[in-house]
């Protein structure tokens, strides 16, 4: 009597690439994933905006971790070569994630772009976002808090969450005076608000950005400006928060209107104002802890998504003395 063989049950999995350079993921002629389908056993096709994960069960847990990894390389235009899929296999094993994938992703449909966290701590800070009317993100240069701040505020915007975002930063820098710039008013402070205009133009098509400013829907200017104003259904950042004064933080704070939302950024390793203790983000750290509704997060040097060194120099300045911080003649933190 002859017996059957049962084959195994084909399963499915369907991975979201939106945002994802498609000719990246899937390499020329498609070698990418052929590759990834041949060392995985499994089959694997691009369509649309999804990868398409199909064979065994045990292929499919194989394949997976390695083409999410493809699929955030290329939406982060990080090439690589049909080598390095093998390479993905290994050190992607079954059921591993990237670092914050378990937090919400930001998606910016206008833009074709998905954002993700790239670190426990982005992803934290992230989901502190959704949830709290006030966050504060306290943390060194390259972890991401301005840039994850406006794209939660253009996917506000985009779902109709709010009417208007509102960017704003302290015109404060080390050494310099705005009446000593050349040009007119909007001349002198654009340099500080620049970074937040790249941000922007980062998620959004450039002519876009410039209709919004223009009608008023996305408006980017200094703290000096937010006196006296109510600001309701809106999302507000303010950005580089460590050189507000404790009276422009207070002034800021109670700027929040009906249905607005709050990030506020700062690094406390950075502050360019002539006395330290003067600096609202100090300030704030210490008396509204434990406020229902606000949130602090705190990234460190693990957050940083910026080159390797990055990482390494914010370490180098961890590691000196409150002496050495200090500029001659002066306490300001340079």
């Amino acid at each position: 009597m002859s017996s059957k063989t049962t084959e195994p049950p084909t399963v499915q999995e369907k991975l979201d690439a939106v945002g994802a350079d498609q000719l990246l993921l899937a390499g020329v002629n498609d070698a990418h994933l052929a590759e990834l389908a041949r060392l995985s056993d499994s089959r694997v096709i691009l369509r649309g905006d999804h990868l398409i994960l199909s064979g065994t069960s045990a292929a499919v847990q194989k394949a997976a971790p390695a083409a999410r990894h493809m699929i955030e390389l290329s939406r982060m235009r990080k090439s690589f070569s049909v080598a390095d899929i093998a390479r993905f296999l290994d050190e992607m094993p079954e059921g591993s994630t990237v670092p914050g994938e378990e937090a919400e992703a930001l998606i910016l449909p206008r833009a074709r772009m998905v954002i993700r966290p790239r670190s426990a701590g982005q992803g934290a800070y992230v989901d502190a976002i959704r949830d709290n009317d006030i966050v504060v993100g306290i943390g060194p240069a390259g972890t991401g808090k301005t840039y994850l701040a406006v794209a939660r505020a253009v996917e506000a915007l985009h779902l109709k969450r709010v009417r208007r975002i509102i960017l704003t930063r302290p015109a404060v820098e080390a050494g310099e005076a705005l009446g000593f710039l050349p040009g007119d008013i909007r001349e002198k402070v654009d340099p500080y608000l620049r970074p937040l205009y790249d941000a922007l133009e980062d998620m959004m098509p450039a002519d876009k950005v410039r209709r919004a400013i223009e009608d008023h829907t996305i408006e980017i200017a200094p703290l000096a400006y937010m006196r006296g104003r109510t600001l309701s259904d809106a999302f507000l950042i303010l950005d580089e928060a460590q050189n507000a004064t404790t009276a422009q933080m207070k002034m800021f704070l109670t700027r929040l209107g009906l249905n607005s939302k709050t990030v506020i950024t700062g690094d406390k390793t950075q502050i360019d104002l002539p006395r330290r203790d003067n600096s609202g983000l100090l300030e704030i750290e210490e008396i509204l802890k434990g406020i229902d509704g606000i949130e602090f997060v705190y990234l460190t040097e693990l957050d940083v998504v910026r080159h390797r060194l990055v990482k390494e120099i914010i370490r180098a300045y961890g590691e000196r003395t409150p002496a050495e911080e200090r500029g001659p003649g002066d306490g300001a933190v340079r």
